[in-house]
């Protein structure tokens, strides 16, 4: 019940927020007559959400069902609250990062992914994008939480929580924050995240700290301008195109080769990899790059 209670109050802290920054933005385009917002691109984030949001609703008690069976195997509890919840707080973004890397690095997760990052607009709608079918394997990442002595409500919870952050830095308006570019990601660091740019591919992956990029040498600062969208965009409004037309790449892509090494490395490999070279993933177009700018021919 308790649990409930809080993700009504998150429900109810977050909308009217929501409400003021997005009215906020939308105005602030239109008054500089900026085209941040455009009404397909809206529409589409809105019905991406409720898409998400359903499948959410529907494995919330399959979730916590399963978070809850293993946390009954803890190795050990943090009886201080302070404690509890700042490390609950670091310890559930860190797999929330690993969750976001394997979508990104395998690309039978990122055609689920892909639907966030298909949009060639950048602003606070985006931040609801959702990918659509992640509420049914996100729960798997949060299991080790449950060993750690986290209780399944209080990892829900603190998902949830950490949700509103990651939707307000989906904006183009705020430049920097400081100091805090050092610790925590940022709008800046987000704009990155959604770039297609060769540089920006892959990059700061972290939802609410930014030092797990740094870290793990996923983290790339904002310097050129962001082109937002895909590397091939799908000039598609249309939801089941949107949902599914990476599943439907995959599908070709394992036509053109017999070998079983080239068919599970179209599904399970990077985005990006060929048996044969006709494309490229973020490493190799990297290495490219690099090369180019070696040899003095990259014009950018």
């Amino acid at each position: 019940m308790f649990g409930e209670f809080r993700e009504s109050l998150l429900v109810i802290i977050s909308t009217p927020i929501y409400a003021v920054v997005i009215g906020a933005e939308i105005l602030f385009s239109n008054f500089h007559k900026q085209g941040t917002y455009s009404k397909k691109g809206t529409v589409e984030n809105i019905y991406l959400m409720f898409l998400n949001m359903g499948l959410d609703i529907l494995m919330r008690v399959v979730c916590l069902a399963i978070l809850n069976y293993f946390f009954r195997f803890r190795f050990f509890e943090i009886e201080n609250v302070w404690l509890y919840w700042i490390t609950l707080l670091v310890a559930q973004d860190f797999m929330f990062f690993l969750l976001h890397c394997v979508d990104h690095y395998c690309r039978f997760f990122w055609a689920v992914h892909v639907t966030h990052h298909s949009s060639q607009e950048f602003n606070l709608t985006v931040g609801f994008r959702s990918s659509v079918f992640q509420p049914l394997y996100r729960f798997i990442y949060f299991i080790p939480l449950s060993f750690c002595g986290y209780d399944g409500k209080d990892v829900m919870f603190m998902y949830s929580a950490t949700q509103i952050y990651g939707i307000l830095i989906h904006t183009k308006y705020i430049k920097t924050l400081g100091p805090l570019e050092w610790i925590l990601s940022t709008p800046s660091h987000h704009r990155v995240h959604h770039g297609s740019n060769i540089a920006y591919l892959d990059r700061n992956m972290g939802m609410v700290f930014i030092f797990w990029d740094k870290l793990f040498g996923t983290f790339t600062k904002e310097e050129e301008e962001v082109r937002y969208g895909l590397t091939e965009n799908i000039q598609s409004h249309n939801p089941a195109k949107v949902v599914f037309h990476e599943w439907g790449a995959i599908l070709k892509d394992l036509k053109k080769s017999k070998k079983f090494s080239d068919k599970f490395m179209y599904v399970f490999g990077p985005p990006g990899w060929s048996h044969d070279g006709s494309k490229k993933t973020a490493v190799q177009l990297r290495a490219e790059v690099k090369q180019k700018i070696e040899r003095g021919e990259y014009k950018g």
